[in-house]
Parts: C-alpha cells; structure tokens; sequence
C-alpha cells in the first residue's frame, strides 16, 4: 500500500520471504535419510550413483551435523529420522575400524596384492614389500609384459618362481606369482572385465588353495553393468576348496553387489581386523587416498591375522597384504 507523506507518495519496501525454519531443518535433515535408505537397501543401480556410494564414509560422518540442526531447531520428528540416520551409518560403517585379529588355527597363507597402473608401479618397491612381508602370492592387475621384465631384474623371480600371467600392453593384463607351484584353472575368467586369471595354489600343508586375481571393469557409463555382471559371476565359496579373491574390486563395501559376493562365503580380510575404512585409492596424487576399493577376499573358514597397507610409488592403487590361516 502506498503512504503518502508531505505530499510525497512513499511505496513502503516488501518484506523479503523467508524459509520458515522447519523447512530448513528438513532440508539439512533428508538428503542424508535419503543415502542411508539408498545404502541400507542397496538401491544404487546407474554410473553415477554408484560412483557416489564409495563416499559413504564422509556422509556418515556429516550425518552428526544435521543431527545438530535438528535438535537446535527443536523439530522432534526431524531430529528422530536424524537419529535413525547416524544410527544407520554407524552400524554400516563403523564394524570396518572396529574389527580384530583372528586366532583360527590352520596354514598360513600370506596375500600381497597390487594395481601397478599399467605397469608403472615401481619394481623395486614392490620386491622390498615380497622380501619385507614374504607373501606366499603376489596378485597383480594393469601388468605389462615391461612390469614382468622390471620385477624380474628387481628379484622377483628368484623370491617368486611360479607364475600365471595374462599380461598385455594395456590396463587389461593380471598376473599371479607364487612361491610355489600355479596350476592354471582357466586361459580368461570367462565374465565381463579385464584378464582376471585363477591358479591352483599348492601350498604346503594340506590341499591347494584356489587363488583368484580380481579386476572387473570400473562402473563408469555403460560399462557399470559388466562391472555388475562381473562382480555377479564370481563363484561362491566351495565347501571342498578354500578360495581367495584378490585385486581392485573398483568396488567398495558400501556396493550391494560386493556384499552379495560376500554373502557368498566370504570376508573382507581389511574388514575383519578393523583396516576396512584405510582407502586404497588414488595413491601418490596431491590430495590423499579416499576410496577403499582393493581387497583381498577369504574363505569365511579362513582366519585374518593382520592386513596391512602400502603405498608403492608410481600407481594410482596403494599394495594391500593380508596374512591369513587357511583349514589344513
């Protein structure tokens, strides 16, 4: 309404609308409901909202700060679906950091595990990891037939004799080299992804054990249903044969499929012992590792010693080792 004041018409200001303060609370409030229902329930399906999962982690520990507006603000409702929130994401998250070694007699098996990003990775890092932990099997994936040759010269096959390796000019070549003999099971894992060879391991002591070398293609664009399909055809565990899984995943364990794989028989040795939240990826980049995405996948028969991770210079993937005990 226009006053008028000395002759003069004044138009009086408008008054700027606000968000009443409830609307604010639940906006802080349900994008973080909405990803712990998304997790819970494991409803990720294209590219981009599988990428997003592996940041679970953080947004479990934002999920404090909308908890915070919601009790200032006084909404019960809001405050209690805060509530159930965190609690959501403590119960997915927090098992990884709270884990503990495991005294389950048996063989022992050591697992060294490495992405040497096309064949990149530094060779000598990677033996003084052979010598300093002495796995009985190294799992590599991007190996070129360049890194064989560099490991070599670096001792490598003096420390690790037996090998069975697919490797090629590209990201897509995976090798196994053991201390003891390898028998093949396969020329190409017969799924969608890179070469993912599997051997036979004898080890001493009781029956071989089955060693898988894992690289699925990673869920960018069309190519996250192959990383489905790949995570999918992995075998579940045997009764008559132990089985390890070992690479990058491109996956983590706030994935539904990797935890399908995982209620096949297996754990996650990280997992197990409390190292399940130490991110593996990207290493050796301005800013720090965030995602946890290799594993070395056991026998829920199997006990989990330790895990361990490195940094190794020249990959973008950081070296997982787990030292296990396998049923004699």
């Amino acid at each position: 309404m226009d006053i008028s004041v000395g002759g003069t018409i004044v138009t009086p200001a408008r008054k700027r609308r606000r968000f009443p303060r409830r609307t604010l609370t639940w906006l802080a409030v349900t994008p973080f409901a909405a990803w712990a229902v998304a997790r819970v329930a494991g409803l990720e399906r294209g590219s981009l909202t599988t990428q997003f999962m592996t940041a679970t982690p953080y947004i479990a520990a934002g999920s404090l700060l909308p908890l915070l507006v919601a009790a200032v603000s006084r909404n019960r409702t809001a405050t209690a679906v805060a509530a159930i929130t965190t609690t959501a994401f403590a119960f997915t998250v927090l098992p990884r950091a709270m884990g503990s070694a495991e005294a389950t007699p048996g063989r022992p098996l050591k697992v060294l595990t490495i992405n040497m990003l096309f064949g990149r990775a530094d060779a000598d890092s990677i033996v003084d990891l052979v010598r300093k932990y002495q796995p009985d099997v190294l799992s590599t994936q991007e190996l070129t037939p360049g890194a064989v040759a560099n490991l070599d010269e670096a001792g490598l096959r003096d420390l690790m004799p037996h090998r069975v390796l697919q490797d090629e000019w590209s990201a897509g070549g995976s090798g196994l080299f053991a201390k003891y003999p390898l028998k093949p099971l396969w020329d190409v894992m017969p799924v969608a992804g890179h070469k993912m060879p599997g051997a036979m391991l004898s080890l001493p002591g009781g029956k071989p054990i089955e060693i898988i070398d894992v690289h699925p293609y990673p869920p960018l664009g069309a190519q996250v249903r192959e990383w489905r399909e790949a995570l999918e055809a992995f075998p579940a565990a045997s009764p008559d044969t132990v089985r390890v899984l070992a690479g990058d995943f491109n996956a983590s364990l706030d994935h539904a499929e990797l935890r399908q794989l995982l209620s096949r028989g297996y754990k996650d040795a990280a997992d197990t012992v409390g190292a399940g939240l130490i991110p593996t990826w990207p290493a050796n980049k301005r800013v720090p590792p965030i995602i946890t995405i290799d594993h070395v996948l056991v026998d829920q028969r199997a006990g989990v010693r330790a895990v361990s991770v490195h940094t190794v210079p020249g990959t973008d993937h950081r070296a997982v080792f787990a030292e296990l005990t396998v049923p004699l």
